[in-house]
């Protein structure tokens, strides 16, 4: 059983974590950049570096022998975003259309569970 004191703190850090590093850093050239067709590594690979450099400091301060959940943090950020963006652009989505923010919601909600995934693990250990 995991204990609700130890699991909603680490929670609520991921979910603050996700809306920081999702919309308060995320600048125009990063949510721009990794929705294109050429030249979308660079922005794409910032993004998800920043998400995996908020979960490093999570994880240090929780569990430091978890420091690795900071790179897989990266990978699962990079696809998640990659693919929204890829689904997005072959589809023709545009912010008029409901699929768009589906793909939207999809992509966040995707992020929600891996970040409980990860608190699982981090809680459990």
């Amino acid at each position: 059983m995991i204990a609700l004191g130890s699991f909603v703190p680490v929670y609520l850090a991921f979910v603050a974590k996700q809306l920081v590093a999702d919309f308060f850093l995320q600048s125009k050239w990063m949510a721009m950049g990794k929705e294109g067709e050429a030249d979308w590594l660079k922005p794409l690979a910032t993004h998800a570096a920043i998400h995996a450099l908020i979960t490093l400091v999570i994880v240090l301060v929780v569990q430091p022998g978890f420091w690795w959940l900071a790179l897989v943090d990266f990978v699962i950020h990079f696809v998640i975003d990659r693919g929204k963006g890829v689904i997005c652009r072959k589809c023709g989505l545009m912010p008029t259309m409901p699929a768009f923010w589906w793909a939207i919601g999809t992509d966040q909600a995707l992020h929600q569970v891996t970040h409980l995934v990860y608190v699982i693990l981090l809680v459990t250990a």
